[in-house]
């Protein structure tokens, strides 16, 4: 199928003020560019998926980068719009983990690299791998020996967590999910909770296949637009009925 428009996410921890003001700014460039997909602001950031033509998704990221400062954003090329209609919204947290007091934007834990995550477990490291997405997409696939925390939605992060810090407290955890927003703030979470050898993956499951394949993962890996799942070359696998259902029923997390 040929690729005649682009995707683009992005996300970024940093205090934000005045988001009345800056929900209109970015609503009417969005409909200036006929763009669609969903735009999440809140104090504590700005999260966003949206699909267009390539020259719009190139000055819709522009822009963002204009009023918000650097965005390392993800663009891949799609067939289709991913999304129906373009949306700006207001929320309390633009990812929630179950602890609405978190300032991730002044702490969250040390990154590690694809290639420093794929060489600790080529080496053997005992490393406690944590999924901090949603139980629908870990069905689809993760690394192999992740620990599933049951997580319905995100904001359950926190108290499923709960029972399992005395045991992490002494071991090296790296956080994981499909971007990197979710495992960010769950490090955050951790940090707070006392824990001290915590990682967060940097660019998520994505930015590891694309840069080590389907190496330590098994299955494919959930994805939130028209591709539903990618496999260990970031190629699209046949949607499945249950991963179109969970599509449709869950909002923006990445």
């Amino acid at each position: 199928m040929e690729s005649r428009l682009s995707n683009l996410s992005f996300y970024r921890f940093l205090p934000l003020e005045n988001l009345p003001i800056l929900r209109e700014k970015v609503r009417e460039l969005g409909a200036q560019l006929n763009l669609m997909g969903t735009v999440l602001l809140a104090q504590e950031g700005v999260n966003a998926m949206v699909s267009g033509e390539p020259a719009a998704i190139e000055t819709f990221l522009c822009e963002m980068r204009a009023l918000f400062g650097e965005l390392p954003a993800k663009v891949a090329p799609v067939p289709e719009h991913s999304f129906h209609r373009f949306l700006v919204k207001i929320k309390k947290e633009i990812i929630a983990v179950g602890d609405p007091a978190l300032k991730p934007h002044e702490r969250t834990a040390k990154r590690v690299s694809a290639a420093e995550l794929k060489a600790w477990l080529d080496e053997g490291r005992d490393v406690t791998l944590v999924d901090t997405r949603n139980t629908y997409e870990i069905e689809v696939g993760t690394f192999r020996g992740a620990e599933n925390l049951g997580l319905e939605i995100s904001r359950d992060f926190a108290q499923k967590a709960l029972p399992e810090l005395d045991r992490w407290k002494d071991r090296t955890v790296v956080t994981f999910c499909t971007g990197g927003i979710r495992c960010e703030k769950a490090s955050a979470h951790l940090l707070n909770q006392g824990l001290e050898n915590v990682y967060q993956l940097d660019g998520g499951i994505l930015r590891y296949l694309e840069e080590n394949g389907a190496a330590h993962f098994e299955g494919n890996c959930f994805v939130y637009d028209w591709r539903m799942a990618v496999d260990g070359e970031l190629k699209p696998v046949p949607r499945a009925a249950d991963a179109k259902k969970s599509f449709g029923r869950h909002k923006l997390e990445e």
